[in-house]
């Protein structure tokens, strides 16, 4: 769904500007759309997945690059305006370890630091990358404090349109939605470097595309998300939008089978019930890091356990001014995927 680049832009954006609206009927097309929309409030490109190395232990991983778009007269001649703002995170979950490796950067686009294209998915922040080549591959190529990730990922799958037709309701008003879509089930191929040890990896992951000017209700807590790919090649986006003191303002979601069809899910589709809870010792958050995951469609509701690769997945980023969350890599009965859960530190200042 997603996601975190909401809370960063709320952040930097304290006036109002004239964003386009996200509205019905508008029909994404491709490859353009994997490219930036930079004139949108937010965007982002987030790519989580499960990895196997060659001695066969699982990882999890995670690759974002967020742009946001300040409120700058576009006037301004001045060559150092903010008038587009790039973030990323990376992120390495090895149960190893028992606690996530994160990095994350920012810089405004331009002067070698950061871009993202329009036409074809290319965004960078330094050397930093995730770039989409003509015949369709993905690859991204990050190095951060103690480790790296070098991966292509192959799509095996059309794009799936989450919402109607591409078009994503994140709240009663129409106008609070953004246009969204994902790549279930991209075949990996690459490596991970721990410190001076190089090793091999294949896997699967899931890439999620939005953007969005208005995002959320002022009454939204955060949300819960989850994407999952399922052995038989069917895979699954469900999330949830947590009302402050309680409640939930929307949900949706896309079950998308085995043969191709796709269930849209609405307000009433969608539920999250806290099996297990983890507390940050470092933010004091309690997250509900195993869940079950229930679903309503025409043949009835499907429920899941969504158990976690281990607890400790929370992303920090205080320090850097952004956001705190977690991101997890979790399993479920004949799948995988991951597990997002914003505003359990405190409520997104919207």
């Amino acid at each position: 769904m997603r996601r975190v680049a909401s809370l960063i832009s709320a952040v930097l954006l304290g006036g109002a500007a004239p964003y386009p609206v996200v509205r019905p009927g508008v029909v994404l097309h491709f490859p353009v759309d994997h490219g930036a929309h930079p004139q949108f409030r937010t965007e982002w490109w987030y790519v989580t997945g499960w990895l196997r190395t060659a001695d066969g232990h699982d990882l999890g991983f995670q690759v974002t690059f967020f742009r946001t778009r300040p409120p700058v007269d576009a006037r301004n001649p001045s060559r150092f305006a903010a008038r587009q703002v790039l973030f990323a995170h990376v992120a390495l979950s090895d149960p190893g370890s028992g606690h996530l490796l994160h990095s994350e950067r920012t810089a405004r686009a331009g002067f070698g630091l950061a871009s993202a294209a329009e036409g074809t998915a290319d965004v960078a922040l330094r050397d930093w990358r995730l770039v989409r080549l003509a015949n369709g591959q993905w690859q991204t190529e990050v190095t951060a404090d103690g480790f790296a990730l070098s991966m292509a990922m192959q799509p095996t799958q059309p794009p799936l349109l989450q919402g109607q037709g591409g078009y994503s309701r994140k709240g009663p008003r129409p106008e609070q939605a953004s246009y969204y879509y994902s790549m279930p089930h991209l075949r990996i191929t690459g490596s991970v470097r721990r410190g001076a040890k190089v090793v091999a990896v294949t896997g699967e992951a899931w890439l999620d595309r939005e953007w969005s000017s208005q995002y959320l209700s002022p009454d939204a807590q955060g949300w819960d998300w989850t994407g999952i790919n399922f052995d038989d090649g069917s895979a699954l986006m469900a999330f949830r939008i947590r009302r402050k003191g309680g409640g939930t303002v929307w949900t949706g979601g896309t079950l998308r089978g085995a043969d191709g069809t796709t269930t849209v899910l609405g307000p009433n589709d969608v539920s999250f019930r806290p099996l297990a809870t983890w507390r940050s010792a470092a933010t004091g958050a309690v997250y509900p890091v195993a869940q079950e995951l229930g679903i309503r469609t025409g043949q009835g509701v499907k429920r899941w356990q969504l158990t976690p690769l281990f607890a400790a997945q929370e992303l920090d980023s205080r320090r850097s001014g952004l956001p705190v969350y977690w991101e997890g890599a979790v399993r479920t009965a004949g799948g995988r995927g991951y597990l997002e859960l914003t505003g359990y530190d405190q409520a997104l200042r919207m």
